[in-house]
């Protein structure tokens, strides 16, 4: 054998003499079609869980925001209320005691007009 045959022949993977007819080599698995689709269809219904809990969140959020403004609307307008009714009370009080109306003359009824 001459030595560009033997290196020829060291570039080949066939067995040479004495040595073992099996290589081992690893070998890579990936995953099947199957399984990837699989995988998919699960990360996509957890992030469609994800976002049904984030949703159902805003809204019981908003139910409590809307219920907190009614309430302030009722607070409100019964301020409001309160303070008409005030200023009605004030107002009968300031004229009671005001000086023109302490000056009036009372009058008394003079008669009953007939027809």
């Amino acid at each position: 054998m001459t030595y560009s045959s033997s290196l020829a022949m060291s570039r080949q993977r066939y067995a040479r003499r004495n040595q073992n007819a099996v290589s081992y080599r690893r070998e890579q698995r990936g995953i099947g079609p199957v399984s990837n689709t699989i995988i998919l269809i699960i990360l996509g219904c957890i992030l469609g869980l994800l976002y049904l809990t984030q949703v159902t969140k805003t809204n019981a959020f908003g139910y409590k925001i809307n219920e907190l403004r009614t309430e302030a609307t009722n607070l409100q307008s019964e301020h409001d209320e309160l303070e008409v009714a005030s200023a009605r009370l004030q107002s009968l009080e300031r004229a009671k005691n005001s000086p023109v109306a302490n000056n009036l003359v009372s009058v008394a009824p003079s008669g009953i007009v007939q027809n």
